[in-house]
């Protein structure tokens, strides 16, 4: 499994350190190729790791911003991407598993517990449950422009 992690300026050490932390468990994870600036735009991040997550079957993406939400809503703009934003490893386990989300966010967490929340996130199993099946195919359908 490929992680695609991006960050805009206030998220970029967390970032990169996740990457390392992730790498050095195995995982192979990869930080975006955008240039961090203090002028930088949370979108531009979102939007990148999206279409990696995307092109890349079995993949995921971790986005970082000030508090994750405005990073989220971006990503939720890219048609077949399910962000949740998200603050401890519960709200990692249902995003995957009752949400089908490919996609997390976040904001404002130290390196350990953001890797903690990755790797539940990881570890969580798709989405199998009629009832979850059933909301994600309305998600999807709403998405289609149906």
């Amino acid at each position: 499994m490929k992680i695609f992690i991006g960050a805009d300026h206030q998220g970029a050490q967390t970032g990169k350190e996740l990457e390392k932390m992730l790498n050095e468990e195995g995982y192979e994870a990869e930080y975006t190729k955008l240039e961090n600036n203090p002028e930088d735009d949370y979108p531009d991040f979102a939007f990148d790791v999206c279409s990696h997550v995307l092109k890349e079957n079995n993949s995921i993406g971790v986005l970082i911003c000030g508090n994750g939400i405005g990073i989220s809503i971006a990503a939720n703009k890219v048609k077949g991407i399910r962000c949740a934003r998200v603050v401890n490893e519960i709200d990692a386990y249902h995003a995957k598993n009752h949400n089908g989300a490919n996609v997390i966010a976040f904001g404002g967490l130290d390196s350990k517990n953001a890797f903690n929340i990755i790797k539940k996130f990881i570890e969580t199993p798709s989405p199998t449950e009629e009832r979850h099946l059933r909301r994600i195919a309305k998600i999807i359908e709403i998405e289609k422009g149906s």
